[in-house]
This record gives C-alpha cells, sequence and structure tokens, in this order.
C-alpha cells in the first residue's frame, strides 16, 4: 500500500509540473484549458501512477539494465509506451483542438524523452526515502 500511495504522489507532482509548462508555454493552450488538462489528470495519474510503476519495475526485472544508457534507454521506452496514448487521449478529452494536441503531444514527447529517466530516478529516490519497495 505504502508503494502505491508514493508512486501515485510521486507521478502526480513531478508531472504536473512539467506538463503544465508545456501545455500553457510551448503548445499555446490558454490557461483554462491547462487548468481543466490538470484537473483531468489527476484522476488519471491516480489511476494510472502505479501501474506505470509497476510496468517499468517489470520491463527492468527483465531488461536488468547493468549500463547506464541500457537504463536510460529502458525508462525512455518504458514511458513513452505507456504514457504518450494516455496523455493524448487526455488533452482531447480537455477539449484541446488536433493541432493544440498534436503540438503537446509532440512537445511531451521530447519531455518525455528527456524526463523518463529523471521519473525513474526520482521514484526510486521517494521509495527509498518513505520505506517504500524499491524493485530491482
Amino acid at each position: 500500500m505504502r508503494t502505491l500511495v508514493v508512486d501515485t504522489l510521486s507521478t502526480i507532482f513531478f508531472f504536473t509540473v512539467f506538463a503544465t509548462f508545456s501545455e500553457f508555454v510551448i503548445a499555446g493552450m490558454d490557461a483554462s484549458e491547462v487548468l481543466t488538462t490538470r484537473l483531468v489528470m489527476v484522476p488519471i495519474m491516480i489511476l494510472t501512477g502505479r501501474p506505470y510503476t509497476r510496468w517499468r519495475d517489470w520491463l527492468f526485472s527483465r531488461v536488468r539494465p547493468q549500463a547506464r544508457m541500457v537504463a536510460v534507454a529502458t525508462d525512455v521506452g518504458a514511458f513513452l509506451a505507456f504514457q504518450v496514448p494516455v496523455y493524448g487521449a487526455t488533452l482531447l478529452i480537455a477539449g484541446a483542438t488536433v493541432a493544440q494536441a498534436l503540438t503537446a503531444i509532440g512537445s511531451a514527447i521530447l519531455f518525455m524523452i528527456i524526463l523518463a529517466r529523471p521519473f525513474g530516478v526520482f521514484v526510486d529516490l521517494v521509495r527509498r526515502a518513505t520505506g517504500a519497495k524499491v524493485a530491482r
């Protein structure tokens, strides 16, 4: 149960900060669209935070990366495969136009590539700090 709470709250905190920036500054969504998207995303992150980290843990248990670059690639691949479809659907549900959604997804993919490993490290650090189970 502790891991579920830690993973969920870590996901909400980490990605609310970065997604808000992407949607507002890069995609050009107005404040009400960003707020709507963030409000829609909280329940989605509650529902997907732990399943994503379980998926990530499972993938790491299979790949067992020894080299740093393999760990980075594993985090990036895990995140893109899981989160891109969830994010795209959320943007459209929140009222973004197709052009805005594609722009946000495009920038999000770049951010996901950049942030996937830091997020994985962040989750592992928060798990260790809170005594939650750290896979691997």
